[in-house]
């Protein structure tokens, strides 16, 4: 009933405002026409269907020889008669055509050329490019593929979008920080993977904030606080054409992140509402086949079932039927989202003032759920001589996560005995007294534990440019990012066992990141005659502070004190810690572009950060990117009905990495409990350095069919070396390990393929298809004496980071008829000496097919994810007392049912072998949009310019071999992974 009226009254106020808005525009109706048989003023603006403000669009008064451009905000301004027909065009956007009938005031929306997508602007980060012109490689997705998605985190968004890039979800929490690789991983060290965030100029940590909730395994995305709805596009960069210019913070990728800024005097409104529920379901063993099963592997032990090793068969209900994964897992967590946006401004000042709301639920039982509130403002002016511009853009982000504070519940329940007793009493109280007779806890202790997780946010950027003669401009942007995380987690005592005089707890957790960053800037564009120049040089100074702190409370008179530290009896585990990272830079390019055809891209940067030593605290960074436009060649000929644009691009570089803790050059002390005592945690290394990530790419595109076939090639290779590992130490020096760098050499290459394809262009009927598709090879290609390293068990020179090490299946053994492993070195015991099994458990490829197809009115859009890998399964030991997979049963291949310690080790083995793992790859129908603009007749009654209802699904249909609950996480095989789900809404603009 809560979160029916939190939803009623959060439309009623969406309502309320429409209403509001539609009085509004009703009265400026009124207003008199102007006669049509003279000149007069003519302004409005233009903007794509997307309402993003277009700059620089002609509109030109049809058959007379005067017009004008759109400014910075895609306002304009002519004067014609009121009987004339303006002409609207931009490269990339279909010509309009409009009579003006009497009208003073013409918005236009524009339309996307597909066929001239190529010279579409791109955020390329310190500069502008096109598709068309561009020597790097860039990925890009824009608001219209992001904002019907019912995500909390953008990235969620991309997956199957972009070739290259891989995204996994943070799992069915609502929260959780999903994982992202940007062709591949290249640090031995998992926190040496994460790209590069920023956010409208500003970067931001990537590193997922530490939960102790059920979020404790992925952390907290530090996007969550976002509002997709507000994005104008995300661009990732990857090759070191791409990507050098950020230096040391784009060795594993950078990820621009662009918001929407002021365009055409209007409102934009959405609301959308759903469920999401789990997709997958695992079909299991029913009561009377689990009895069975059970029955006989105690036969086939020959041993004799009691109340302590077959409580199950003794002491419970043998005709009890409970679906646990319907109990634990089977609830429909509610979705709700309401945008609005009021844009506005003059001739040279634009703004745009936005909020939004989103609400989930959970799928587990209990009342949980999860809240965000977001606020953004962007303002753009521009002085009337064009030389002076200010740009803000602000974000700022609340949420609240209530989540599960039980440790207890995890995915494993569902695989408890289908006839297991209740685990709750009729009083709603858990049940101790049925499962302590079995000698066992309640799969539900700690159900009564909660969890409040309070994130804040702010993004700002300023940008001040001023230009001080004809293409030469001096600017400086000023960035501030604050992420501050509250976490508190209550423990009652009527979560535990009260046989053990439990006591009433909580745990809190603090943390904060905050940063501030100066780039100021110089840029001189210049044409002399056939040759464009493009030169920017600048620099950077970065501070990010971290602080954290937690501790326990213990001994709460009441639940209801429990958090009021001052109604603890003591306060326990009490820690603190701040740290702070300094990091300044010099960088610049210079882009060579001569009559179109030949461009050249040169990138550099010199960095310093804290995190090293003096001796080694500066590095340089580099790269080069050509391309050339083959078909601008005279030689091409008339060969351009078939092949119409060809070109051939190129780079190679080297970025930096310096994500490792800070002041880890240093000794380090912490101080002992009680007064004067200090004992070393760390010891230093002040010679430490970068590791570093050399890339080289080639790649080609061609347009065919005068660019309704585009088809674009990439070939990479990223070698990242000078590996920051912790090395080895005796343990006679009191320390397992000292910050290091290793000669260890780990390598990313692949193809990845793009196709674009316009299969229909009518003007009742469009269909484009976008395939995109990678073939990524990981592998350590050198690591001295890894043999003495920590890694020894870990890794394998030769083979891919990401690799299971395991035993050789042999088959069944004829005597007992339980699982064998070989025994490789003949010693008579089983260590990793005897795993000579590699299992590559990378993906063999993977991409995403997407279609999007308009009829008249209707829209149609689905996303196809599919991946090629292995994966593991894990719950096929029969006769225990855990259920197991219905499709287990009757294979040739399975051990005799056994209940034994003997059948437990025998399957505990078999699972580090290759019988373990099977195909894992899937297809999936990612994303589903249907949608329905109503006709322009009906719009304009309501004097609104879009109106709009539609429908999205979410990973509605998986189509895979694979028998764990979500293949997206293969070696996880109870991993809950993504839900499903649909949604329905409607979108206002005025």
């Amino acid at each position: 009933m809560k979160k029916f009226y939190r939803r009623g009254m959060l439309l009623i106020m969406f309502l309320l405002a429409m209403a509001f808005l539609v009085l509004l525009a009703l009265n400026e109706a009124q207003a008199a026409t102007p006669s049509p048989f003279y000149q007069q003023e003519i302004s409005g603006t233009v903007t794509t269907t997307n309402g993003e403000h277009l700059l620089g669009v002609s509109i030109l008064v049809k058959n007379k020889q005067y017009g004008t451009t759109t400014g910075s905000s895609g306002q304009y301004s002519i004067r014609a008669n009121l009987q004339d027909t303006l002409v609207f065009s931009s490269i990339g956007y279909k010509t309009q055509e409009i009579a003006l009938h009497g009208r003073t005031v013409l918005d236009v929306f524009l339309e996307e050329d597909i066929a001239a997508l190529k010279n579409i602007e791109i955020n390329a980060g310190y500069y502008s490019t096109t598709a068309r012109e561009s020597t790097g490689n860039i990925s890009r997705v824009t608001a219209e593929e992001i904002k019907y998605q019912p995500v909390i985190s953008p990235l969620q968004a991309l997956q199957g979008r972009m070739a290259g890039v891989e995204i996994t979800s943070g799992g069915a929490n609502p929260g959780g920080a999903p994982t992202i690789r940007i062709r591949g991983t290249n640090s031995l060290r998992r926190e040496g993977n994460y790209p590069l965030y920023i956010i409208d100029g500003v970067p931001i940590s990537s590193v997922p904030v530490e939960s102790n909730s059920a979020l404790s395994g992925p952390g907290i995305d530090p996007l969550n606080n976002l509002n997709p709805a507000n994005i104008k596009s995300i661009e990732v960069l990857k090759d070191a054409d791409a990507t050098a210019i950020y230096g040391s913070r784009g060795a594993n990728g950078v990820v621009l992140i662009s918001t929407k800024q002021g365009n055409r005097k209007g409102l934009e409104a959405s609301i959308y509402t759903g469920t999401s529920s789990l997709s997958k379901k695992l079909d299991l063993l029913s009561t009377q086949e689990y009895l069975r099963v059970r029955r006989e592997a105690f036969q086939n032990d020959g041993v004799e079932p009691n109340n302590f090793n077959a409580y199950d068969l003794v002491l419970w209900d043998q005709n009890r039927n409970t679906d646990w994964q319907e109990f634990f897992f089977g609830g429909k967590a509610e979705v709700t989202n309401a945008s609005l946006a009021f844009s506005g401004g003059e001739k040279n000042t634009s703004y745009r003032i936005g909020g939004s709301w989103f609400s989930q639920g959970t799928i587990y039982p209990g009342d949980y759920d999860y809240h965000k509130g977001t606020g953004n403002v962007a303002l753009n002016h521009t002085s009337e001589d064009n030389r002076f511009e200010i740009n803000l853009n602000a974000n700022y982000g609340i949420d609240r996560n209530n989540l599960t504070g039980n440790s207890g519940l995890n995915i494993t329940t569902i695989l408890l005995p289908p006839n297991a007793p209740s685990v709750f009493n009729p009083d709603g109280a858990l049940n101790w007294e049925d499962w302590s007779e079995a000698g066992l806890t309640n799969p539900l202790e700690g159900y009564f534990n909660t969890t409040s997780t309070q994130t804040k946010n702010l993004n700002a950027n300023l940008l001040l440019s001023y230009e001080i003669v004809t293409g030469l401009r001096l600017k400086s942007s000023f960035g501030y990012a604050d992420f501050t995380s509250d976490e508190l987690w209550k423990l009652p005592a009527q979560s535990y066992n009260p046989a053990f005089s439990p006591v009433n707890n909580s745990s809190h957790l603090s943390t904060n990141r905050s940063s501030w960053i100066v780039e100021p800037q110089l840029t001189y564009d210049h044409s002399f005659e056939r040759l464009e120049t493009n030169i920017l040089l600048g620099g950077t100074w970065q501070k990010n502070q971290s602080a954290r702190s937690s501790f326990q409370g213990s001994g709460y008179a009441s639940e209801s004190l429990i958090g009021n530290l001052g109604s603890a009896v003591s306060i326990i585990n009490a820690s603190s810690g701040e740290t702070e990272y300094k990091y300044a830079a010099i960088f610049s390019r210079i882009g060579l572009n001569w009559d179109e055809k030949y461009f050249l891209n040169l990138t550099g940067r010199r960095d310093g950060s804290s995190r090293f030593g003096p001796n080694n605290r500066f590095a340089s960074f580099g790269a080069i990117g050509a391309a050339w436009i083959i078909s601008k060649e005279s030689f091409f000929g008339n060969s351009t009905d078939f092949l119409s644009f060809a070109k051939l691009r190129g780079s190679y570089g080297s970025t930096g990495n310096d994500q490792i803790g800070d002041y880890g050059y240093l000794d380090a002390y912490q101080a002992t409990t009680g007064p004067g005592g200090l004992y070393p945690t760390a010891l230093a290394n002040p010679d430490y350095s970068w590791e570093v990530n050399k890339k080289l790419e080639a790649a080609v595109a061609l347009g065919f069919f005068r660019d309704r076939v585009n088809l674009g090639v990439s070939w990479y290779r990223n070698k990242s070396s000078n590996q920051l590992v912790g090395y080895s130490l005796p343990y006679l020096t009191g320390f397992s390990s000292v910050q290091a760098n290793l000669p260890a050499t780990v390598q990313n290459k692949g193809i990845e393929i793009e196709l674009a394809t316009i299969n229909v262009d009518k003007e009742r009927f469009q269909w484009r298809t976008n395939l995109n598709l990678s073939f990524p090879k990981n592998e350590l290609l050198s690591y001295p004496d890894i043999d003495q390293s920590s890694y020894a068990n870990t890794y394998r020179v030769g083979q891919p980071l990401n690799i299971a090490l395991l035993f050789k299946f042999d088959g069944l053994d004829p005597e007992t008829g339980l699982y064998s492993v070989s025994d490789a070195n003949g010693d008579e015991k089983l260590d990793f000496e005897d795993r000579i099994l590699i299992k590559n458990l990378n993906r063999e490829f993977f991409g995403g097919l997407n279609n999007s197809l308009r009829y008249g009115n209707f829209s149609l859009d689905f996303l196809l994810q599919f991946v090629k890998q292995e994966g593991i399964l894990s719950n096929f030991q029969a006769g225990t007392n855990s259920n197991i997979l219905s499709s287990i049963l009757g294979k040739s291949d399975l051990q005799r049912y056994s209940a034994s310690y003997q059948g437990s080790i025998a399957y505990q083995n078999v699972l580090n072998s290759d019988f373990a793992y099977t195909d894992a790859k899937f297809l999936r129908l990612k994303t589903l949009s249907l949608g329905y603009d109503f006709p322009q007749n009906w719009v304009k009654r309501l004097h609104a310019k879009q109106i709009r209802i539609f429908l999205h699904g979410q990973n509605l249909l998986t189509w895979t071999p694979y028998e764990g609950l979500d293949p997206e996480s293969p070696t996880s095989p109870l991993s809950l992974g993504n839900l499903r789900s649909i949604t329905t809404g409607l979108q206002f603009n005025f």
